[in-house]
C-alpha cells in the first residue's frame, strides 16, 4: 500500500506546474501545517500539498496532495491513505471531502473559459472534463442536445489525455488539437467538429487548457469524459440522459 501511494504522489506531482496557496483549515496551525508537508514530501518531494484540514478521525490531518487524498497524523509519523467511513451514520467521508473541495476548485474557473451549451433556464448544472479525440467524450457529446431539453447545463472543460508536453517537451497533437477549439472564433461550434471527427483549424491564444488539465489532475480527475455536479460529486465518465437524471435528481 505504501509503495501505490507512493507511486500516485509522484506520477500525479510530474505534471504539475506551480501551485496556488493551499486551502487551510480552521483548527491547523502553522505548525501542523509544517508536520504535513515534511510527512508528505518524505514521500514525494515534489508533490504540492493543496489542502489541510482537521481530520474527523482524531489526531490525524485529512490532505489533498497531487490529486490524492490520505491521512497524516498530528506527529507527522504516519500517513495512510483510502477511504474513512463514519460507521455510525454510514458516511464515505473522505467523498464528501473530495466534493467539497472539487466544487470550491471548479468555482475558480469563470464560465468565460469554459466551452458552455446550456438551456434558457437550466435545473441543473454539470462540468465535464473532455479530450477531443476520446471516444466516449464524443459519445457523451451527442446527448447534449438532450441533456440542454432536460435542463442540464453542460460546462466543458480541457483536459487532453496524452498531457501538455511529450517527453521531449513538445505540445502534445491532442493539446495542440484542443488549444486551436478553445481559440476558435466560434468555440462552441469548433468543439462540436471536434467531437465529430473534424480536425479544428489551427489557432492559438491567451488560453486555460493547461490550467485545466492540471486543475483536474489536482482534483483526481484520471479520465475522459468526467462529470461532476454542481456539488462536486464525480457522476461517472460516459453518461445516457436517463443516467444522468437519475444521478443528479437522487442529489437533489
Amino acid at each position: 500500500m505504501l509503495k501505490k501511494c507512493l507511486l500516485l504522489l509522484c506520477l500525479a506531482a510530474w505534471g504539475f506546474a506551480a501551485a496556488a496557496a493551499p486551502i487551510i483549515g480552521q483548527g491547523v496551525t502553522p505548525a501542523a501545517e509544517k508536520i504535513v508537508r515534511q510527512a508528505v514530501t518524505r514521500l514525494a518531494a515534489k508533490a504540492e500539498v493543496d489542502s489541510i484540514r482537521v481530520a474527523p478521525l482524531p489526531g490525524f490531518y485529512q490532505v489533498i496532495a497531487a490529486g490524492q487524498m490520505m491521512y497524516v497524523s498530528a506527529d507527522g509519523h504516519y500517513l495512510m491513505n483510502g477511504e474513512l467511513l463514519d460507521l455510525g451514520s454510514k458516511r464515505n467521508l473522505s467523498k464528501a471531502a473530495w466534493a467539497r473541495f472539487r466544487k470550491a476548485e471548479l468555482a475558480t474557473v469563470p464560465a468565460s473559459r469554459r466551452i458552455v451549451f446550456a438551456p434558457a433556464h437550466p435545473k441543473y448544472t454539470i462540468s465535464v472534463f473532455t479530450d477531443v479525440n476520446c471516444g466516449f467524450c464524443r459519445e457523451l457529446h451527442k446527448h447534449v442536445a438532450a441533456f440542454n431539453k432536460a435542463g442540464v447545463a453542460v460546462e466543458y472543460l480541457a483536459w487532453p489525455r496524452e498531457g501538455v508536453t511529450t517527453t521531449s517537451g513538445r505540445p502534445t497533437p491532442t493539446y495542440t488539437e484542443m488549444v486551436s477549439v478553445w481559440c476558435a472564433g466560434d468555440r462552441r461550434a469548433a468543439l462540436a467538429a471536434a467531437m465529430a471527427g473534424h480536425a479544428p483549424k489551427p489557432a492559438s491564444c491567451d488560453n486555460p487548457v493547461k490550467h485545466q488539465f492540471e486543475l483536474g489532475l489536482k482534483m483526481g480527475v484520471n479520465g475522459t469524459p468526467t462529470v461532476i455536479d454542481a456539488d462536486g460529486h464525480i457522476l461517472g465518465g460516459y453518461v445516457t440522459p436517463q443516467q444522468l437524471l437519475k444521478a443528479l435528481q437522487q442529489g437533489d
